[in-house]
């Protein structure tokens, strides 16, 4: 192996276009969760809870819709008003199926801040959700919150 360092890009977006595609693929509804204290997270304020909004993200609910490498676009309503939608890549915190919850809830990156952190916002949340920072590893659960 070389002794220099390769310094890779994100594999966020990557991971989010193909479990879009994997989930709609399926038949199922795709839904993000944002961390909308991100800076630059363009989402209505209105339906923000906890810090977090869950978006419907099919071809039903959205137009336009990009992922990119450094953010994810589209235009969609909010209770019947149209809204351009933009989202930092490193804001998408998960992506899952509405109707099993078969997705990937995302860790942090080199360089992405980490919304699980020692004194982030998720480690006020979790006795919220009644989960704690020492639960036991296994298969990961989402719980969409309204």
């Amino acid at each position: 192996m070389p002794d220099s360092k390769i310094t890779m890009t994100s594999s966020r977006p990557y991971l989010v276009r193909a479990f879009n595609e994997w989930i709609l693929d399926n038949d199922c509804t795709p839904y993000i969760v944002v961390d909308a204290g991100v800076q630059g997270v363009q989402v209505p304020t209105e339906h923000v809870a906890n810090g977090q909004i869950v978006l419907n993200i099919s071809p039903g609910a959205v137009r336009g819709l990009v992922i990119g490498n450094g953010a994810l676009e589209f235009s969609a309503r909010f209770g019947g008003v149209p809204m351009q939608v933009f989202i930092p890549l490193q804001a998408v915190m998960a992506v899952y199926a509405k109707e099993n919850g078969e997705g990937m809830v995302f860790g942090s990156e080199p360089g992405s801040p980490d919304p699980e952190g020692p004194g982030g916002r998720d480690a006020d949340n979790s006795s919220e959700q009644g989960q704690n920072g020492d639960r036991p590893s296994g298969r990961p659960t989402l719980k969409v919150v309204k």
